[in-house]
C-alpha cells in the first residue's frame, strides 16, 4: 500500500510538472502571437519582417528566436524596445502581454488609445512619446501599481488627468507635455511623494495650480496652460471665481465668470478718501497709457535691427524686382486658390499666418536655399525659426505638399522638427523649432583666439553621435525610396536647449532641380558628385565622414565644387581634408592630425584613433565600400559606451529618459 502511495504521488507530481511546462509554452506562444499581430498591424514598411520570423523546422517563439527589440525572462516577453521605426497602427494586440515590464515605442506614428495597456499589469516603464495617440488617459491606469515612469508627451491625448495617478505610489516620472489635456490639475498628484519628474506643459489645463507642485517642479513644468492660476508668475486666482466647467469643445479653454457682489449689497456713498484715491489712480493710468503710446510710435519710427517677418519678405521681393508690397499688411503672397494659411503637422495649430508675419524678426543667416529668421510672436513667448525659400523649384501646390509630407513626418529627437509650412506661387515659408544654442560649426571654429572656451572630447563625441543617430533615422525612414539628406555639414548640426545635437535642413534638396541640387547645396561633397551631380545616401555618409574629420582636426573643410568657385583665388587650391589626413597618417605624424585642444585631455588617445578610423571608413572612395549610417552609429557607440535607456545596463531607477547622449534631463 505504501509503495502504491509513492507511485501515485510521483505520477501526480509528473503530471503537475508537465501541466506547468505546457502552460509556460502556451503563454510563450501567446506572447509570440500577440507580437506577430502587432507587427502585421503596424510595420507597414516591413522593417521587422527580416528578423521577426519563426523556424519552420522546430517549435520556436519570439523569445527563442531572439526577435529584435524583444527581451525575455523565463521564456516570457518582459520588454519591447522599438523606438523610431515609423510603426503605424494601434496598441490593441499588446494587451495580452501580461509579463511585460518595459514598453518603449517612442517616436513612431502609433495611433488609437492606450486603454489596452491597462491589461499589462506588470508594466514598470512606459515610453510612448512622439506618436499620434489620442483619447483620454484611462482612469484604469491606477491598476498598474508597479509603474515607475510614464512618458506620454507629444501626442494628441485629450480629457482630464485621471485621479488614478495618485494611487501609483512608486511613480518617479510623469510626462504629459504637448498634448490637448484639459481640466484642473488633480490635488491628489501632490500625494506622490516619490515623483522626481513632472511635466504638464503645453496643454489646456486651467484652475488652481497646487502650490507644492509649483515649488517642487518649477514654472516650466506647467507653462503653456493659459488657464492656470496660482502663485507668481501665474496670475492670482480670484476668490470669487468658481471652479470652471469643462467645455464641450476641449480645444478651447473654459471661461470663468466673476460674481458681481454690488448687486447683493446696499449702495453706500463713497468716502472722501476713496474719491481722492480714485482720482490719483486715474491720473496715473492716463500717464501710463500716454507713455505706452509714445513708446509705440517711437518704436515704429525707429530703425531697429528687429523688423517684422512680413516687412523683410516685402523688402526682399522688392530687391528682386518683383512686387514690392509689404506682406505684413495683406497677409502674405497671393495664390490662385486663395488658400493663404499655415499648414501644421502636429494637429494643434499654435498661430495664424498673420501672427507670423507680424512677428519680430531677426535674420540668422543666408544660404543657397534661402534666408533664415528668428521670429518672436506677439505674445513674446513663442519663438520659431522661419526659412524663406529662395528660387525653389517652381512646382505646383500638390507636389510641394507631397515634399512637405516627406519632411514633416520625420520625428526623431536628433532631427530638427518641421512644424508648419506656407505655400504660394511667389512665396514659400517653412517654420521649424527654434534651437537656441548655435551649431557644431560655431562651437568648433568660433572665436579661435584668446578667451576661447575649448570644446571638450566628451561633448564632441556626444554631438556627432546625436547627429549620426538623426541621419541614420532619416536613411532608415526612406530606405526604400533612398531619399538622402543632401546637405550634411557642421553648420546644419544644431543644438537644442538641452545641448542635444539635431540635424537640420533635411529634405530641402527635394525642392531643387536634381541636376543643380549638388551645386546649390553647401554640404561636403563626395567624389562621385563632381561627375554625376547627384545626391545619394552614400554621399551623405561621405559628408558625415568629413564632419567627423572636421571635429577631430579642428579644421574647417574648404571643399569647393571646382577651383574656379567664387571666393577661391587663382593661386589657392581647395583643401581636401581626407587627402590631407591620409598624407599626415602615411608619414606617421598621427598626433599632428588631431585638434590641439584635444591633446590636453588624458587617456583618450585610443578613442581618438578609433574615431579617426570611423571617419576614414566613411570617406572611402568607392561608394559601395562606405558603411551605412546605422553601422556608423554602432561604431561610434562602441567607442564611447553610454548608459542608454535601451542598453543592457538599463537602470529602472534612473531619473532620466533622454534618448540622446549629449545631455540628460533632470
Amino acid at each position: 500500500m505504501e509503495i502504491f502511495r509513492h507511485l501515485l504521488l510521483l505520477f501526480l507530481l509528473l503530471r503537475l510538472r508537465r501541466s506547468l511546462s505546457l502552460s509556460t509554452t502556451g503563454d510563450a506562444d501567446s506572447d509570440t502571437a500577440a507580437l506577430s499581430l502587432f507587427r502585421s498591424q503596424t510595420d507597414t514598411h516591413g522593417i521587422l519582417l527580416s528578423n521577426w520570423t519563426l523556424s519552420s523546422v522546430t517549435h520556436s517563439t519570439a523569445c527563442s528566436a531572439a526577435w529584435t527589440g524583444v527581451k525575455c525572462t523565463n521564456s516570457r516577453v518582459t520588454a519591447v524596445y522599438l523606438p523610431s521605426l515609423n510603426l503605424r497602427g494601434p496598441l490593441d494586440s499588446l494587451a495580452s502581454l501580461d509579463q511585460l515590464r518595459i514598453l518603449d515605442l517612442r517616436n513612431n506614428r502609433l495611433n488609437g488609445t492606450v486603454l489596452p495597456l491597462v491589461n499589462c499589469t506588470n508594466l514598470k516603464l512606459i515610453y510612448l512619446s512622439g506618436n499620434d495617440l489620442s483619447g483620454a488617459i484611462p482612469p484604469e491606469i491606477s491598476s498598474l501599481t508597479r509603474l515607475l515612469r510614464v512618458d506620454l508627451s507629444d501626442n494628441n491625448f485629450g480629457g482630464p488627468i485621471p485621479d488614478g495617478f495618485s494611487k501609483l505610489g512608486r511613480l518617479l516620472t510623469l510626462r504629459l507635455e504637448n498634448n490637448e489635456i484639459y481640466g484642473e490639475i488633480p490635488q491628489s498628484l501632490s500625494s506622490l511623494s516619490q515623483i522626481k519628474q513632472l511635466n504638464l506643459s503645453n496643454n489646456e489645463l486651467y484652475g488652481h495650480l497646487p502650490e507644492n507642485l509649483a515649488q517642487k517642479f518649477g514654472e516650466t513644468s506647467f507653462s503653456g496652460n493659459k488657464g492656470l492660476c496660482g502663485s507668481s508668475p501665474l496670475p492670482a486666482c480670484s476668490a470669487n471665481t468658481p471652479p470652471a466647467t469643462v467645455q464641450s469643445n476641449p480645444s478651447s479653454l473654459p471661461t470663468t465668470s466673476v460674481i458681481d457682489d454690488n448687486n447683493k449689497r446696499t449702495r453706500r456713498g463713497l468716502h472722501p478718501g476713496v474719491i481722492v484715491a480714485i482720482v490719483i489712480a486715474n491720473s496715473v493710468l492716463i500717464l501710463v497709457i500716454a507713455s505706452f503710446l509714445v513708446a509705440y510710435y517711437c518704436g515704429k519710427r525707429s530703425t531697429s535691427s528687429n523688423s517684422k517677418i512680413g516687412s523683410e519678405i516685402g523688402k526682399s521681393r522688392s530687391s528682386y524686382g518683383s512686387e514690392s508690397r509689404v506682406y505684413a499688411n495683406n497677409g502674405g503672397g497671393g495664390d490662385s486658390d486663395g488658400n493663404n494659411k499655415l499648414v501644421f503637422f502636429d494637429k494643434k495649430k499654435k498661430f495664424e499666418l498673420e501672427d507670423l508675419l507680424r512677428a519680430s524678426a531677426e535674420m540668422l543667416g543666408k544660404g543657397g536655399l534661402g534666408t533664415v529668421y528668428r521670429a518672436v510672436l506677439d505674445d513674446g513667448v513663442a519663438v520659431v525659426a522661419v526659412k524663406r525659400l529662395k528660387d525653389a523649384n517652381p512646382c505646383g501646390r500638390k507636389e510641394f505638399e507631397q515634399y512637405m509630407d516627406v519632411i514633416g513626418k520625420v520625428k526623431h529627437p536628433n532631427v530638427v522638427t518641421l512644424r508648419a509650412y506656407y505655400y504660394a506661387k511667389e512665396e514659400k515659408l517653412l517654420v521649424y523649432d527654434y534651437l537656441p544654442n548655435g551649431s557644431l560649426h560655431l562651437l568648433l571654429h568660433g572665436n579661435r583666439g584668446p578667451g576661447r572656451i575649448p570644446l571638450d572630447w566628451t561633448t564632441r563625441i556626444s554631438l556627432v553621435l546625436g547627429a549620426a543617430r538623426g541621419l541614420a533615422h532619416i536613411h532608415e525612414e526612406y530606405k526604400t525610396a533612398r531619399i538622402p539628406h543632401g546637405n550634411v555639414k557642421s553648420s546644419n548640426v544644431l543644438l537644442d536647449k538641452n545641448g542635444n545635437a539635431c540635424i537640420s535642413d533635411f529634405g530641402l534638396s527635394l525642392l531643387l532641380n536634381p541636376a543643380h541640387a549638388s551645386a546649390r547645396l553647401g554640404g561636403y561633397k563626395a567624389p562621385e558628385q563632381f561627375e554625376t551631380k547627384r545626391l545619394s545616401q552614400k554621399a551623405d555618409v561621405y559628408s558625415f565622414g568629413i564632419l567627423l574629420l572636421e571635429m577631430l582636426t579642428g579644421r574647417a573643410p574648404n571643399h569647393y565644387s571646382s577651383p574656379s568657385h567664387v571666393g577661391v583665388e587663382e593661386d589657392e587650391q581647395p583643401v581636401d581634408l581626407p587627402k590631407w589626413v591620409r598624407s599626415v597618417v602615411r608619414d606617421e605624424w598621427t598626433a599632428e592630425v588631431f585638434d590641439q585642444e584635444l591633446l590636453r585631455y588624458k587617456n583618450i588617445e585610443e578613442e581618438l584613433v578609433s574615431m579617426l578610423h570611423v571617419a576614414m571608413t566613411c570617406v572611402a572612395g568607392p561608394p559601395e565600400k562606405r558603411p551605412t549610417m546605422v553601422e556608423v552609429v554602432k561604431m561610434i557607440e562602441e567607442i564611447r559606451v553610454e548608459l542608454s535607456p535601451l542598453g543592457e545596463d538599463y537602470d529602472e531607477s534612473r531619473n532620466s529618459i533622454s534618448p540622446s547622449g549629449a545631455t540628460t534631463e533632470g
